[in-house]
């Protein structure tokens, strides 16, 4: 399975919750059956590192973001990745006005994966406090549990 993670600049909350599920996915065993990257729908910050802010808010909760740059989502991305998982309703509806028919499936709001939070959106933290990283890391490790039993029970099912 290859996962994407997809927010605005691809600085905050997709790289997070690449290097998010990136653990757990390693921890669950699954590490070697699931490809995750990440991208930003805009060109903002493409070629930079995860946002410093990001990076020291998932550090301290043992997440590497070693390696990772922004770059902005492709068309081909449509084919390469099932699910493509929109941090927000914009991206979703950003992605869902661009995507082939064929793909439209492929599509999920991230949030979905975590619907005990009561949340459809993952706060941008970009211009807010070190509060605002915390609740969006919060958000973004439950919905990455979510995927991570999904995957699990593709994985059993297989």
């Amino acid at each position: 399975m290859n996962v994407l993670f997809v927010c605005t600049g691809n600085i905050c909350r997709s790289p997070t919750g690449e290097a998010v599920l990136r653990r757990m996915a390693e921890a669950a065993g699954l590490g070697d059956t699931v490809t995750i990257d990440s991208c930003g729908t805009h060109a903002y910050h493409t070629g930079l590192p995860p946002d410093a802010r990001a990076r020291e808010a998932g550090e301290r909760r043992g997440y590497d973001f070693a390696g990772q740059r922004a770059r902005t989502f492709s068309s081909a991305d449509f084919d390469r990745f099932d699910p493509i998982l929109a941090m927000d309703s914009g991206h979703f509806d950003r992605l869902m006005r661009a995507v082939p028919a064929a793909r439209a499936g492929r599509i999920r709001l991230f949030l979905d994966f975590a619907p005990g939070t009561g949340r459809r959106d993952v706060p941008d933290p970009y211009d807010g406090s070190a509060e605002d990283y915390e609740l969006a890391l919060d958000l973004i490790e439950a919905g990455c549990r979510g995927i991570v039993a999904m995957l699990l029970e593709r994985k059993a099912t297989a």
